[in-house]
């Protein structure tokens, strides 16, 4: 079913959680919602639960009025950050807890029960598992049985708050990827919020990036990384370097180097955005902006130099191989930006 958000906003005391944001998920979608600590993604996640109420604003799924219907109505599953399993039930019992609670009117035959968590363990690869307690489990195990008791009672739409961030770096990558395959397997239209960029990137259909209470930009994941509406989004979605610049006269200029200005560049102070790896690192005799090398590391193939370029700091990549006087610490290097973006600067 399709969701709609239309003109939510949200404030606590003066401090305004949500501004005016509207958003779509179409039927069966993976959206992400991403922004840094305080941008009001959780808060959006916890009115579409109705686990809190808005000032303002509407959301409708499936053309019904969300927020009329009562909160066991809703159709909703949510996963939290820290599992929320309880702790003196079994796996099995954890997963049936939603169908076990059901009014007798809609609460399904023991044996249907039965069949769904056998189901379930089976798809959250947790076969032989059923008869343990969460403290018997492993992080991404337990993660699992919370995923598994929110799908059991087959809800309209899968809320996600943060469903890896208690998990170390190695078990959110495996995750990730079976996440997404329960999702497609599932087909349930699915809110995921985290403030990771790589695991927005790599699980979502879209990416909505908030700041502040507000919407910055939504779309698909490669389309926001490409082409990011502003500099916040560029610097917060993957790695970014960020230089000063002016723009006049049709010519860009950064410390020392210039160069013809791209068609539609805006005029005057600008900040010049581009990822560590889109530059070519040169000698101190080529071509380029002029920095000044910090520190280098090298990992198999890709090398890092942290550079000073005037007063500010950024970090270059390169993948091929770089002269052994570029590689010293105080070494001058020059270096030029291949694919980058311009913004207004601020103020």
């Amino acid at each position: 079913m399709p969701l709609t958000i239309s003109a939510l906003s949200k404030a606590f005391g003066r401090y305004p959680a949500l501004n005016d944001v509207s958003l779509t998920a179409a039927d069966g979608e993976f959206l992400a919602l991403l922004g840094p600590s305080g941008s009001g993604k959780t808060t959006l996640l916890r009115i579409l639960a109705g686990l809190e109420r808005p000032d303002a604003g509407e959301v409708r799924f499936g053309g019904e009025d969300l927020l009329s219907v009562p909160v066991r109505r809703r159709g909703v599953g949510m996963v939290f950050q820290h599992y929320a399993l309880f702790r003196h039930m079994t796996v099995e019992q954890n997963i049936a807890f939603g169908l076990e609670v059901r009014p007798r009117a809609r609460r399904p035959a023991r044996s249907t029960i039965a069949a769904r968590v056998a189901e379930l363990l089976e798809l959250m690869q947790l076969e032989g598992l059923g008869r343990r307690y969460p403290s018997q489990l492993s992080g991404g195990q337990r993660q699992r049985v919370a995923l598994a008791r929110a799908l059991a009672i087959e809800p309209r739409l899968l809320l996600l708050d943060e469903p890896f961030g208690a998990l170390d770096a190695q078990v959110r990558r495996e995750l990730r990827r079976w996440l997404r395959q329960v999702h497609d397997h599932a087909g349930v239209t699915t809110v995921f919020v985290t403030h990771d960029q790589e695991e927005a990137l790599d699980l979502a259909d879209r990416v909505a990036v908030l700041k502040d209470g507000a919407l910055v930009q939504v779309g698909a994941p490669n389309e926001v990384y490409e082409t990011p509406a502003n500099g916040f989004v560029f610097d917060f979605i993957g790695e970014a370097c960020r230089l000063s610049a002016i723009v006049e006269a049709g010519r860009l200029t950064v410390g020392d180097w210039t160069c013809a200005a791209p068609d539609g560049a805006p005029q005057g102070r600008v900040e010049l955005y581009f990822r560590p790896n889109a530059a070519e690192i040169a000698p101190p005799e080529g071509a380029g902006v002029s920095a000044t090398v910090l520190s280098a590391s090298a990992r198999g193939a890709s090398i890092k130099l942290e550079c000073k370029v005037g007063e500010q700091v950024i970090e270059l990549q390169s993948q091929g191989a770089l002269p052994p006087n570029v590689l010293a610490r105080q070494a001058n290097i020059r270096f030029t930006p291949t694919r980058y973006r311009l913004f207004p600067a601020a103020g």
